[in-house]
């Protein structure tokens, strides 16, 4: 196919020299209806934020332009199918999931999955069966799933119906994707993959292999974080042995009817760019993180690491453009310095917990603003290490991963009698809701789980440093909803 073609922006480019009297929603018509909101996003964008017509084609049911820009990019990303998802990842998320499980099946998956996972077996009834992630103990992330861990899953479980993937993690840690996949498909498991912060493995080189690459059956690819699109378009990828029909019907539950052609023209525009360009582009993104972290580490203090972590393992490999940096060592929290960066230095960063901060560094990053990054961390260093005399050493409390007691399904637990609880109160109940530190979006807790000491105190220094949590429905995190009688 030509990649060179944008179906879908080319239709709506058609239909701004067309002479139509919009009788449709929304009712802004094409942004005369609404200056003040015409005046600050344009009248570009307000004259192609329309609704599906003939000419532009319908995302629920595609015969035309959308049908060829997901063959398009079906082809890009050496997939079977594509689809264009206006929900985010976390919709591309719960459609894989959605599209393989039903009631009471099990699903082998990380612990440390984003919350649009847990939060689709709410919505179906499938049963988690998670698999505890090793952690680093210097640096206190978790890494990947290890392959021998993944085979005694599936050997405990051989009804199990899928095995769930994150690759890349947040921080860039990859598992042994390839020998995963073959080992579920060796006993009859779909392989599921997030791949929301892995988009550039298609097309930059030197990569940590993509989800279609290693034979996987569905993946979820993020455009919008590495992939240049508008903030909640993303592209759920399947393979060769997954009926992307039903699929398609799976999707229409949930999906909007009235997809945004913002979304889908930034899809289409993006998928076309980084088939044009995608190894020049990745090219330069890998080369401003290897500057910044070499930078970074001879700050001290710091670690901005890479793929020294690799053992072939639980790190099988490593997203070099990630720049994943350790605070701990200039004595504050990862999430303490987030909040330095931008509240003094006016840097925004993708988000800091209690030992680790990420910068997102992509094909809109300049080496100028690679420099004022580095420049703003020596200066936290020399303010709050140096000159107070910090020991050098951050007092990490709890790593980011603690293992869940499971009790039940997270759907029955959602849906239980329940009655909220002080944090201390529903010590050894069971939660009915989630709470997590966003971004990254892993849970802490999530429904079915037991609520352990080791748990609250993590929320309450969680709380302490400054963290972002979400989820209960106390938005103050003092309570908890508990299942009613349940000990």
């Amino acid at each position: 196919m030509d990649q060179r073609k944008a179906p879908i922006y080319e239709a709506l480019e058609e239909l701004k020299s067309m002479r139509l009297v919009p009788f449709d929603v929304p009712g802004h018509k094409r942004g005369k209806g609404n200056k003040e909101l015409t005046d600050f996003l344009g009248e570009r964008c307000m004259t192609v934020d329309v609704n599906s017509m003939k000419l532009l084609d319908n995302l629920c049911h595609p015969i035309s332009v959308i049908r060829e820009a997901e063959e398009l990019a079906a082809e890009a990303f050496g997939a079977a199918h594509a689809f264009f998802m206006v929900g985010g990842t976390t919709s591309s998320v719960q459609a894989m999931i959605l599209s393989v499980l039903k009631a009471k099946d099990k699903i082998i998956m990380p612990r440390n999955v984003h919350r649009s996972a847990i939060n689709a077996l709410v919505l179906c009834g499938a049963i988690p069966v998670y698999i505890n992630p090793q952690t680093n103990e210097q640096l206190g992330i978790s890494l990947g799933m290890t392959v021998a861990d993944v085979k005694a899953a599936i050997l405990a479980n051989p009804d199990a119906k899928a095995v769930f993937v994150n690759n890349p993690t947040y921080y860039g840690i990859c598992s042994n994707l390839k020998e995963i996949t073959k080992l579920a498909h060796e006993h009859g498991m779909k392989v599921l993959v997030d791949e929301a912060h892995g988009t550039h493995f298609y097309f930059g080189e030197n990569m940590p292999v993509s989800a279609m690459a290693a034979g996987a059956d569905f993946a979820s690819a993020s455009m919008h974080k590495s992939g240049g699109s508008l903030t909640q378009s993303s592209f759920l990828l399947c393979g060769k042995d997954v009926n992307a029909n039903y699929v398609r019907q799976v999707i229409n539950l949930t999906q909007t009817t009235s997809g945004s052609y913002l979304l889908l023209s930034s899809l289409d525009l993006s998928r076309r760019n980084l088939s044009q360009n995608g190894r020049e582009i990745f090219e330069k993104v890998t080369m401003l993180a290897e500057y910044a972290r070499e930078e970074i580490n001879q700050i001290g203090d710091y670690y901005a690491y890479s793929r020294e972590l690799i053992n072939g393992d639980s790190i099988y490999d490593f997203d070099v453009t990630k720049l994943s940096v350790n605070t701990l060592g200039i004595g504050l929290a990862g999430i303490e310095v987030y909040n330095l960066l931008r509240d003094e230095y006016e840097i925004q960063i993708e988000f800091g917990d209690l030992g680790n901060l990420l910068a997102y560094i992509s094909v809109g990053d300049t080496k100028k603003n690679i420099e004022r990054l580095i420049g703003a961390l020596s200066e936290i260093r020399r303010r709050y290490y140096l000159d107070k005399g910090r020991s050098g050493k951050g007092e990490l409390q709890s790593h980011e991963y603690i293992n869940p007691v499971v009790a039940c399904s997270p759907q029955e637990a959602f849906y239980a009698d329940k009655t909220s609880l002080t944090l201390e109160e529903s010590i050894g109940g069971i939660c009915c809701e989630f709470v997590m530190c966003y971004p990254p979006g892993i849970p802490i807790l999530a429904p079915g789980e037991k609520i352990t000491r080791e748990i609250i105190d993590y929320i309450t220094y969680s709380k302490e440093k400054g963290s972002s949590l979400t989820g209960p429905e106390d938005m103050e995190i003092t309570r908890l909803n508990v299942m009613k009688g349940v000990r």
